[in-house]
């Protein structure tokens, strides 16, 4: 009998480019807010060295803004200097050493950036709380605990993100990383841009679809251009904004078709953030349907991500090729060793570090 017929689809490599994952699980991009000025520290190498140890496939480290001001929060991770190099480098070698494929997810918060620490309460700061003054498309606030009203952005300031994200490309790279991530979802700057909810515009960066999705595009073909040929690069998107009149799931396909021919290898699929009042129905996999159609409908490689947790699950995405990959987000702030339990549970083999053998 051909023993690979037994193998949990989960558990079997994927090969983008000249990149392999040993398996199909990744670890989400998650913000730990645990930065100083950007800089990565000891929680952040321990929290990912730990997912690497426990197995899985792909380490996507945390949204890193591509400048000051797009930091979500003050404890967000920072690329935007050369000093910012040295210590996220130590992660991505510690990754790559125990068999993982080092990632890492670059971004700009747009209008929902200067805001509290999520267990301080998440608020927008004040300059006195040590705040600063958002930008984004169009003049309109999120709402909420977010009620500062952004600067309209001009086009130099459009030129002067796209070329933040390049610079941080290329910082990302000399940090050993090869696997990156361009973020557009979440109500973030890019996906601010991308909604008719949020970009009320009426320059050549608002109104029609072409233009709410030239800044991202524009911008993914410069990454492409920094970003060497042989490695991946990855957009995560908001499949749709959960509200009438927002950004819809053939939006999502029409753009997924176009990142594609722009040098992107695979969608990271997620949903909603845009605005407060989104009407979204959280269960089991609620996202995956979303992974699903595009890898389906615009023939690109998706990782599904969104109330993943059990291992049958997750293998069943794959087998059933609704999506490439499985991201794992509170699941992995659970379980750092969640790989390995997973593939005793599917009854497959993985190797544990030397040190654990005697346990695995």
């Amino acid at each position: 009998m051909d023993k690979t017929i037994s193998v949990p689809h989960l558990f079997q490599p994927l090969t983008i480019r000249s990149v392999t994952l040993r398996n199909r699980i990744g670890v989400s991009p998650m913000c730990q807010y645990s930065a100083t000025d950007g800089f990565a520290n000891d929680w952040h190498y321990v929290h990912y060295g730990s997912r690497a140890v426990g197995g899985a496939g792909l380490v996507l480290v945390e949204a890193t803004a591509v400048a000051p001001e797009g930091r979500i929060t003050p404890g967000c991770l920072g690329l935007w200097s050369d000093q910012h190099i040295e210590p996220l480098a130590r992660i991505a070698t510690f990754v790559k050493k125990h068999g993982t494929v080092a990632g890492i997810q670059i971004a700009h918060a747009g209008r929902k950036a200067a805001a509290a620490l999520p267990w301080n309460g998440g608020k927008h700061l004040s300059e006195a709380e040590g705040g600063w003054p958002t930008m984004a498309p169009s003049a309109i606030p999120f709402g909420g605990d977010l009620p500062k009203v952004p600067r309209v952005m001009t086009e130099a300031d459009i030129e002067r993100v796209q070329n933040d994200f390049v610079a941080t490309a290329k910082r990302a790279l000399a940090a050993g990383f090869n696997w990156l991530e361009l973020h557009a979802a979440h109500g973030y700057l890019f996906n601010e841009f991308l909604s008719p909810l949020t970009n009320q515009r009426t320059d050549k960066y608002g109104g029609s679809f072409e233009n709410r999705t030239r800044l991202l595009l524009d911008t993914t073909r410069a990454v492409r251009e920094a970003w060497p040929d042989e490695l991946p690069l990855t957009v995560r998107l908001s499949a749709i904004d959960w509200k009438d009149g927002g950004w819809q799931i053939e939006d999502s396909l029409a753009l997924a078709k176009r990142l594609k021919a722009a040098g992107v290898d695979l969608i990271d699929t997620s949903s909603g953030g845009l605005v407060p009042d989104a009407k979204i129905k959280v269960e089991p996999g609620y996202q995956v349907a979303f992974a699903e159609r595009i890898r389906r409908d615009a023939n690109i490689a998706t990782a599904a991500v969104g109330f993943i947790t059990e291992a049958k699950q997750a293998d069943d995405i794959v087998r059933e090729g609704r999506a490439d990959v499985v991201l794992l987000a509170r699941e992995f702030l659970r379980d750092a060793y969640w790989p390995a339990h997973a593939a005793k549970i599917l009854g497959q083999k993985i190797t544990p570090p030397n040190q654990y053998l005697r346990a695995w």
